[in-house]
């Protein structure tokens, strides 16, 4: 077997319209499709990432709420790659999303930072 890479990272969210906006308009992620499943009474919106890569914005209706805080077991954070780290933060800001001071890796000598989406999952700019 050889992976390739990744294809989507799957999200739920609790207010759909609010997390649309948010990956959508602030984010800037494109649409590819958006379908409501009336049997589940969820709607699946795919967004696009420049790399071919996508996420899938799900909601479900009474989803129980994930633990960050203090971090749980389960995937951490989703992390976009950006060329320019303090340009994405003061976008960021801009728009009025708290974002964490930019960090530098230790191990790859890379900057990054902290933000959170609406439903405050951790996400990060990661400078390449």
């Amino acid at each position: 077997m050889e992976l390739l890479g990744i294809h989507h990272a799957a999200i739920i969210c609790s207010n759909y319209a609010h997390s649309k906006h948010f990956y959508k308009e602030i984010l800037k992620l494109p649409v590819i499709d958006e379908q409501y499943r009336s049997a589940r009474d969820s709607y699946k919106l795919d967004l696009a990432l420049p790399d071919g890569s996508q996420i899938e914005l799900f909601s479900f209706p009474d989803a129980p709420q994930r633990p960050s805080y203090p971090e749980a077991q389960g995937l951490r954070h989703l992390a976009f790659k950006v060329a320019d780290i303090a340009k994405a933060k003061a976008y960021l800001e801009q728009h009025g999303i708290v974002v964490e001071e930019i960090r530098l890796d230790e191990i790859t000598g890379k900057q990054f930072t902290f933000f959170a989406d609406p439903d405050d999952l951790p996400l990060e700019l990661y400078q390449v």
